[in-house]
């Protein structure tokens, strides 16, 4: 199938597919034309990549479950690798919402201290 088919099957757009092939998740033919094309089995594939994806793992995140995606990876045990990556981005999710939770609540301390009536007209 070419790359506009396998874009629509998956909902992933061609340049994203452009992308997982660079980076070597996914992979294709070439015609003699010059035409990308895929393998049937690149729709599991892509749609794996877009679940870890939409889990909030990086694309590097992805290649450690490489031997599983054309599989069904929603219900698979995961290795004892994945499960590590996974963790470590966990982290790094929650490590980015706390810091942005604080920077959230400065912003709203100081804008309650501004609310208040004051015969300040300045800033």
């Amino acid at each position: 199938m070419r790359i506009g088919e396998l874009a629509h099957a998956t909902g992933a757009t061609a340049r994203a597919l452009r992308h997982y092939e660079q980076t070597g998740l996914i992979s294709s033919e070439r015609t003699s034309n010059g035409y990308r094309n895929y393998h049937e089995r690149a729709i599991v594939r892509v749609g794996n990549i877009r679940y870890l994806l939409a889990a909030g793992l990086t694309l590097d995140d992805v290649r450690v479950f490489l031997p599983c995606l054309d599989g069904d990876l929603a219900t698979a045990r995961a290795s004892d690798k994945g499960m590590r990556v996974a963790l470590e981005r966990l982290a790094v999710l929650n490590g980015r919402i706390a810091a942005q939770t604080e920077v959230r609540d400065r912003l709203e301390a100081a804008l309650r201290l501004r609310a208040r009536p004051s015969s300040d007209t300045g800033h």
